[in-house]
């Protein structure tokens, strides 16, 4: 017997705090009734009436689109799934609700309640046969890029920005103090090798700190474009980064060669990790969007 469905006649569904009148066509919070359009509540109804299944996008699309209706579908399809996670406060990265199938559509991944009885993951209303199907929601804990359990998206992008706020605080400090850099590298270099890395240390710092700022500011308004846009800017990251990686060996006459020789391949990796986090608070869709 398969898992009861809602009827599209009407009826109360519950999920968390959140309940969908299908009668009226209301979503609401703990009573109170949340703003949400047509094309959004559309997607939610039909991931609750097919709940543990997944939705391919071409569903979604023939359900929101008629045949001969001429639209960017993936853009469209796009918004209105971000508008059904943002009244519904969830992310993609590491979903309570609406899961991400990469590359084919989309998942309702909560238990739900339809007019008081337990409607979905029940054991009573799942046969034996489809006992292996169950475990999809310890799946919906799975990056769909990296195939790796999600950490709380807060604690990602709050490690990326601490990551920023150590470049910016490194650039700033080198800035001040460029006569003490100036100096320190002549002493182990002769007088144009010491003007070369100032001068390198004062360009890359100079782009630098626009560019961290611009992450951080990404990151605290929480830019749902940032995974692409990140994507595009790694290389120069990368290139810059991997500059400032040595700057621990101008430091090795006072923390020690061993010390400064660690620093700079833990610099070295660090590039790295930020991909991973931006990737994992901001995974792509198959299209190159973030969503």
């Amino acid at each position: 017997m398969a898992t009861p469905k809602a009827s599209s006649a009407g009826g109360i569904l519950r999920f968390g705090v959140f309940e969908v009148d299908l009668g009226s066509g209301e979503l609401r919070k703990n009573g109170s009734r949340i703003r949400l359009q047509e094309q959004p509540f559309q997607v939610l109804t039909m991931l609750l009436d097919r709940r543990g299944e997944m939705v391919t996008r071409e569903d979604l699309r023939s359900k929101l689109w008629p045949a001969d209706t001429f639209v960017d579908f993936d853009h469209g399809l796009n918004t209105a799934v971000n508008k059904l996670r943002e009244a519904l406060g969830d992310a993609a990265a590491n979903p309570r609700f609406v899961q991400t199938v990469a590359r084919r559509g989309y998942r309702f991944i909560a238990p739900v309640q339809e007019n008081g009885r337990s409607a979905a993951f029940s054991a009573e209303t799942t046969p034996l046969g489809e006992a292996a199907a169950v475990p999809v929601r310890v799946d919906a804990a799975l990056h769909p890029e990296l195939g790796v359990p999600i950490p709380r998206r807060g604690l990602t992008r709050n490690l990326f920005l601490l990551i920023q706020a150590m470049y910016l605080i490194f650039y700033i400090e080198a800035l001040l103090h460029w006569v003490d850099v100036h100096r320190i590298a002549g002493s182990f270099l002769p007088g144009w090798g010491a003007v070369a890395i100032l001068v390198a240390v004062v360009v890359t710092a100079g782009i630098g700190i626009p560019l961290r700022c611009f992450l951080i500011s990404a990151v605290g308004f929480d830019h749902r474009q940032l995974g692409q846009k990140f994507q595009k800017l790694f290389p120069g990251i990368l290139a810059v980064d991997q500059l400032w990686a040595v700057a621990p060996f101008l430091l090795a006459g006072k923390i020690g060669f061993g010390a400064a020789f660690a620093a700079t391949a833990a610099l070295l990796y660090l590039p790295f990790s930020e991909r991973t986090l931006v990737r994992m608070a901001y995974p792509l869709e198959s299209n190159g969007k973030s969503l």
